[in-house]
């Protein structure tokens, strides 16, 4: 299973990205693998129709995550990507 999904980063987040000399989507790949072990893809880094077909909108980003995993996997990693884009955006927001 594939997934695209449009990250909507804060600022500072976007800021510290540029600090980094990195886009928004390869920060938030890095700190994601760094803080869990899941491993996704920048969105920066596929063909620009694949993401203006995902309606890329000012200011988003996005990250392509390959779902392989049995079950019993996907209910252990879900909630931790969850709480590791709770904490990045909390962290970011000020």
């Amino acid at each position: 299973m594939y997934l695209f999904p449009r990250l909507r980063l804060p600022q500072a987040a976007i800021k510290a990205a540029q600090l980094e000399g990195v886009s928004p989507d390869v920060f938030y790949a890095h700190r994601l693998l760094d803080a869990t072990g899941i491993a996704v893809v920048p969105g920066s880094g596929f063909h620009p129709d694949l993401v203006s077909s995902c309606k890329k909108v000012s200011g988003t980003s996005h990250i392509r995550c390959t779902i392989l995993p049995g079950e019993e996997t996907i209910t252990a990693m879900v909630p931790s990507l969850q709480a590791f884009h709770e904490a990045f955006m909390d962290e970011f927001r000020g």
